[in-house]
């Protein structure tokens, strides 16, 4: 996730089950972010085990979350409502229910009453009670767009997609503490469940023939989920090895070394997905932040931005050359790649930067959607051991099965054969006291390749539209645990608590509980009374 973090040492294979603080020692981020991470671990796979892969709570009125009703055939675009309530994906709460504007004062407070009220005519419309399609709250669906409107082939499945990512207060300004005063940087970012309702296409499937039962679908849905889900590329990361080195190509010299002046924590992540090689067009982006250093922007106005500020230190602020990415809430929950932009001119004091080319007219234009611009640190042109780094729509091409620099000694390898999402990433962590980049290896000293630290995806199946006719609901149900009433305590086993405790009294010498027996008679009495009442009614 982009967020300015030292490094993420959350590793579920080892088992940790709390971070133990101790005395008289430097508190770091990484440590309580373990500890975040450890409890969200065990909630989720207590909820996984308990529920399964997904589910909702059924409701007194037996309604679970997420129930979908399709509107096909009218004079509108198709749409689905997407009604209220909770459900469960690999353990990730997922919450359906659309909020309330709120009730404001009204302008004339005095004179606000029932007599006084506005006639129906002249009330504004109620707030929908649900939301829709083209409206639910992370999708960002665009009506102008035909690949986002629901299929006009029947039938296909309404599905439900999650994941998570970071927000910072350059998206969401109600994080920054204001006392803090605007020369500070922000505090703590936030951890977000991003649910998207989106068709399936049924051919993917992979169903011949009729329609079957909905378990059938479902199982076909899991096997599709299982398919999309699983990362399908590895990197390896490590120092540059000296000219001197043997002709292993792999191996991890002891005098390796990272040369960077200051610690690390590199982000490589996939900017156009799909295949590498020369027919492909994968592409990454890398950052020695971790994609953290972000610049609110004020106006789009052509090729020129204002931005809100132009950076805290030389660190992290912006020169001619970088390239940046321009994004709003929408353009960071879509997950679609748009052209990396150069940053061609600096005008400090009006706060503006040339930016290389106009930005797409679709991102960055909605105050509301906090838009900013986001800098990564790859250069084009630069010529590191014998290697040119080539660059297709300002992101670095993927080349396979070969090392490839970063800078100051980093390198990493893409696996052969690899098929790559956009938003997958992997973090390096590069020390200067080591000289050298935290990664695993094996016993050889050889870099492991890894999978991806995420993007992670998790998907559920919600409904089957066969035609304009009511769907067939594909969510499963489960009822609460605490459905029956504690049961009062009858006399007979007042008694025997009272006998129990009168006997132990007993044994070690001491004289029965007055005050006891009274509260059992009391009891007793109690019980009497109130069964004589139910005679009576």
């Amino acid at each position: 996730m982009h967020a300015d973090i030292s490094r993420a040492t959350f590793r579920p294979a080892r088992h940790y089950s709390a971070v133990i603080t101790q005395q008289g020692r430097v508190q770091l981020d990484a440590d309580a972010n373990e500890q975040a991470a450890i409890q969200l671990h065990q909630a989720r796979a207590t909820a996984v085990d308990l529920i399964g892969q997904h589910g909702g709570p059924l409701g007194t009125s037996g309604d679970t979350g997420f129930r979908i009703a399709y509107h096909g055939a009218t004079p509108e675009l198709d749409t689905l409502d997407i009604h209220g309530g909770h459900y469960y994906v690999d353990g990730i709460l997922c919450d359906a229910t659309r909020p309330g504007p709120g009730d404001a004062v009204p302008d004339d407070a005095t004179a606000a009453s029932d007599d006084d009220a506005e006639s129906e005519d002249g009330k504004p419309a109620a707030p929908p009670a649900f939301w829709n399609y083209w409206d639910q709250p992370d999708a960002y669906r665009d009506k102008e767009k035909p690949a986002d409107r629901l299929p006009t082939d029947y039938p296909f499945v309404v599905y439900l997609s999650v994941f998570e990512r970071a927000v910072t207060a350059a998206e969401d300004p109600e994080l920054r503490e204001v006392a803090l005063g605007s020369a500070m940087p922000d505090t703590a970012a936030r951890r977000k469940v991003v649910w998207q309702v989106l068709p399936l296409a049924y051919a993917k499937l992979g169903i011949e023939g009729d329609v079957p039962p909905p378990d059938d679908v479902r199982r076909a849905f899991e096997r599709w989920a299982a398919k999309e889900a699983a990362p399908k590329s590895r990197l390896a990361a490590r120092s540059e090895r000296p000219d001197h080195a043997d002709e292993d190509p792999c191996l991890v010299k002891p005098d390796a070394r990272y040369r960077g002046p200051e610690n690390q924590l590199y982000r490589v992540e996939i900017h156009e997905g799909g295949e590498a090689g020369k027919n492909g067009r994968a592409t990454f982006k890398w950052s020695r932040e971790n994609g953290s250093v972000v610049f609110p922007v004020d106006e789009v106005d052509g090729t020129w931005v204002e931005l809100a500020t132009l950076g805290q230190d030389d660190k992290l602020d912006l020169n001619v050359g970088d390239h940046v990415e321009l994004v709003d809430t929408a353009y960071a929950s879509r997950l679609e790649p748009l052209p990396l932009l150069r940053v061609e001119e600096l005008d400090l004091p009006g706060r503006r930067v040339r930016l290389s080319g106009e930005p797409d007219q679709h991102v960055g234009r909605r105050p509301e959607l906090h838009p900013y611009l986001r800098r990564w640190d790859h250069e084009a042109g630069s010529r590191q051991r014998g290697r040119t780094t080539p660059l297709r729509g300002g992101a670095v091409q993927i080349e396979e099965g070969a090392w490839l620099p970063l800078e100051d000694g980093v390198e990493v390898y893409f696996e052969k054969g690899g098929t790559y999402r956009t938003g997958d990433y992997w973090t390096i962590a590069a020390r200067t006291a080591t000289g050298s980049v935290e990664w695993p290896v094996n016993a050889a000293r050889k870099p492991l390749l890894i999978h991806p630290a995420g993007i992670v995806r998790h998907y559920a199946p919600l409904a089957l539209v066969e035609g304009e006719g009511a769907p067939v609901d594909l969510r499963l149900g489960f009822s609460p645990l605490a459905t029956r009433a504690v049961p009062p305590a009858d006399a007979a086993a007042l008694a025997a608590e009272q006998q129990a405790y009168d006997e132990e009294l007993a044994t070690e010498g001491a004289a029965p509980s007055n005050s006891r027996s009274e509260t059992t008679a009391a009891a007793e009495a109690a019980v009497d009374d109130s069964a004589a009442g139910e005679e009576t009614a």
